[in-house]
């Protein structure tokens, strides 16, 4: 695991993570391209991305979580996977939370190691890519102020509320982690959304003042359960987030038939060959997930204590229940 540490323009800790499977490479060119132009700015060298009038040296283990000074935390997870050019060495890492340090394990060793890294942090954007068709769209396990400003700052349409699927995975065990799947797997597309994607999660969260961020609502879909994969040759008959008529098959091989008997049913990570045991995941869309109250303001601090001040004010569970109430129909 690689950490790289920069100055971010206000007081908000955030994170960034690429590379968590390793046959996913664009999270690592990201967040690398990231550490370079962020530094280039904090030099005064680059114009692409500004840091204001903070200083710092752009250094890894630079202590800024020491003085109470914002942070950006950019981390390449896997170094191992992505060497070998493989979605994981001996067990996948994002279903390896919370992991175990004494695991002989590879990933279930390093997944409290990440976990420790993020420990803090006000937000935490985490990167991956897939064989599905687009759209991008993010994730998150558990709403709370911060995912809300992360989610609806990002260029997506779709959110996936996956608290009822597993909880092994990092948004499900780090609070205020966004995952987003920026793109088809080995895409130029992929790099340049998910480089867009992370700007507008670090300029939500107050972490670089290149310009104001930006709000919109997306689209709530529950995932409910993983449709499952046999043998033989696969086919899959809808794309993502488009509704499934009822009674229609939505996948199907030598061994299942995935009829679907109920309205509303959305595929979400549908792909034929993109998984090895599934299909892809069924969905429900449940409403839509409004921007914050303070769309306006620049957030200097958005997760921890600092929340309810993100959402325009009140204590964080009367926020929280706002953001509950707004997400559903």
């Amino acid at each position: 695991m690689e950490t790289i540490d920069r100055v971010s323009a206000g007081s908000a800790r955030v994170a960034i993570v690429g590379g968590i499977h390793g046959d996913e490479p664009a999270g690592e060119r990201i967040v690398r391209r990231l550490a370079d132009e962020l530094d280039a700015a904090e030099d005064g060298s680059g114009n692409d991305v500004e840091f204001g009038d903070d200083e710092g040296s752009g250094d890894e283990e630079s202590g800024d979580e020491e003085s109470g000074e914002g942070i950006v935390r950019l981390i390449i997870a896997n170094e191992r996977a992505l060497a070998a050019k493989a979605r994981y060495t001996d067990t996948d890492l994002n279903r390896a939370f919370p992991g175990d340090a004494d695991s002989d394990e590879y990933e279930r060793a390093l997944a409290p190691r990440l976990a420790a890294e993020l420990e803090g942090m006000d937000a935490v954007l985490a990167l991956h890519t897939s064989r599905s068709a687009p759209p991008p769209f993010a994730i998150h396990s558990g709403l709370t102020p911060s995912v809300r400003r992360t989610v609806t700052a990002m260029p997506v349409d779709y959110v996936v509320d996956a608290s009822g699927l597993r909880g092994t995975t990092l948004d499900s065990t780090v609070p205020h982690t966004v995952s987003i799947e920026v793109g088809r797997q080995g895409s130029e597309e992929a790099v340049e959304f998910g480089y867009e994607a992370c700007l507008a999660f670090l300029r939500a969260h107050g972490a670089i003042d290149d310009e104001p961020p930006t709000f919109t609502e997306a689209t709530v879909v529950a995932g409910d359960e993983e449709v499952p994969k046999g043998g033989g040759e696969p086919h899959v008959h809808y794309a993502n987030f488009e509704e499934i008529p009822r009674g229609a098959v939505f996948a199907e091989d030598d061994v299942y038939t995935h009829r679907v008997e109920e309205e509303g049913v959305v595929p979400i990570l549908a792909s034929e060959h993109g998984y090895e045991e599934i299909f892809g995941i069924y969905g429900r869309v449940t409403g839509t997930l409004e921007p914050p109250a303070s769309a306006s303001e620049t957030a200097a601090g958005s997760g921890g204590g600092g929340e309810a001040g993100v959402e325009g004010g009140g204590t964080a569970e009367e926020a929280d229940a706002t953001a509950e109430e707004v997400e559903t129909e």
